[in-house]
């Protein structure tokens, strides 16, 4: 769709990156530019996180079954998820974003929306802030990205679809109902499978047929919010304002074991490579917290959870670990089969700020050992060093890079 070079009045923006996990793989390793390429969960519950669009024409999409992907694309490379990579790199997108404006709202790693309020006055039109967003995000990250820009955020977010991949739309405000209504009515917000066969009995294909159908008869089949917010949306009409991003509360990782596992020692294991890797995050925000809290599911996937606070806020992994082992001995599950373990750090505060040493302290050095290994990991990569326990097949493991 062409660009528009008159802005509308109120000018919300989406950007979404282009298949973004894939796009960092191959930032990684650029000879796989030219693969058909899936990041996948492995094993029998592993869903599918991204593909390239070569892939996607094929029907393989987000959160489709890892199986399900394999026997639609057998040719395709298959990789695991490297989840440290892509915060980083989104990490690098979101202050892309906000050096342009503080209302920021991030919906994902890889995609949010900005309130360009105030910004074209400074900047330029929005399709001039759009593309400048687009090749910043291109010559600092190494990956692309479309933008749509639009009054509200539902059409400004339909419009970033429309523009995928590598583009960029604009709908002005007299565009937006002869850009809705000829649209699938799967498109608008809430939409479902089983709103969609509601909508489907009435009779109602498009946008344009839910447009001009009454409120009321909207509401007597979905419920009066639902049918009136579907109504309003079918006329482009969306009041829900950009909201910031607030600091995160919790930082933390899980795992979602490939079958049920019911073994202490692998549970343990598990519980260290969780505790690694939410340290690593939590020093790389440069926060810590206090509060340590494992996270339980079994295989009836009932979950539970357990905390402990500590006298001081840490960062350091193996303080993490050894609460969270604490914390499942206590529950004493023998041979308890679990389907999910999970560790999050909470209370979080600046971890910056002087640390105090408490007379007989466990080895007060390991925090500066976690800190060198972090930047041996900057440098070269989170496989260039970990600890001995997680060596060979496990939680963070990745296959050979073979089709």
């Amino acid at each position: 769709m062409s660009i528009a070079r008159s802005a509308p009045p109120q000018a919300i923006m989406h950007v979404d990156m282009d298949a973004f996990y894939a796009s960092v793989e191959i930032r990684r390793d650029p000879t796989l530019r030219d693969t058909p390429l899936v990041v996948a969960g492995q094993g029998p519950r592993g869903v599918v996180l991204s593909a390239t669009y070569d892939v996607r024409a094929l029907g393989v999409h987000a959160g489709q079954a890892t199986s399900r992907a394999r026997r639609l694309a057998p040719h395709a490379l298959f990789l695991s998820p490297e989840y440290d990579d892509y915060a980083r790199v989104s990490g690098g997108v979101m202050e892309v974003l906000r050096s342009i404006t503080p209302r920021v709202e991030p919906l994902s790693l890889d995609e949010a929306f900005l309130d360009l309020a105030g910004v074209t006055r400074r900047l330029g039109p929005p399709e001039i802030v759009g593309e400048s967003i687009r090749a910043r995000i291109f010559d600092e990250q190494g990956i692309t990205c479309s933008v749509g820009i639009a009054d509200t955020k539902f059409t400004a977010k339909l419009a970033g679809a429309l523009a995928k991949p590598d583009g960029l739309s604009v709908i002005r405000p007299e565009q937006v109902v002869d850009f809705l209504h000829p649209l699938p009515v799967d498109r608008l917000w809430g939409v479902g499978e089983r709103t969609g066969a509601l909508l489907t009995d009435l009779g109602l294909t498009t946008i344009g047929d839910v447009a001009h159908t009454s409120v009321e008869t909207l509401s007597r089949a979905l419920g009066t919010a639902a049918g009136r917010g579907l109504y309003e949306l079918a006329w482009g009409r969306d009041r829900r304002p950009v909201i910031p991003w607030e600091p995160e509360r919790s930082i933390g990782a899980e795992e979602t074991f490939p079958t049920d596992v019911d073994d202490p020692v692998a549970i343990r294991r598990t519980l260290l490579a969780l505790a690694h890797r939410t340290a690593t995050r939590l020093r790389r925000a440069k926060t810590a917290g206090r509060t340590v809290t494992i996270k339980i599911r079994f295989a009836d996937f009932s979950t539970i959870t357990r905390s402990r606070t500590l006298r001081e806020a840490t960062d350091v992994g193996h303080e993490i670990y050894h609460v969270a082992c604490l914390l499942h001995g206590a529950l004493g599950l023998e041979r308890a089969r679990l389907r999910l373990v999970g560790i999050r750090v909470e209370g979080l505060v600046g971890g910056g700020s002087p640390r105090q040493l408490v007379l007989g302290e466990r080895d007060p050095g390991r925090r500066e050992v976690e800190r060198a290994a972090d930047a041996v990991r900057g440098r070269f990569g989170d496989s260039a060093l970990t600890a001995a326990t997680l060596l060979g097949p496990g939680p963070r493991a990745r296959g050979p890079r073979g089709r």
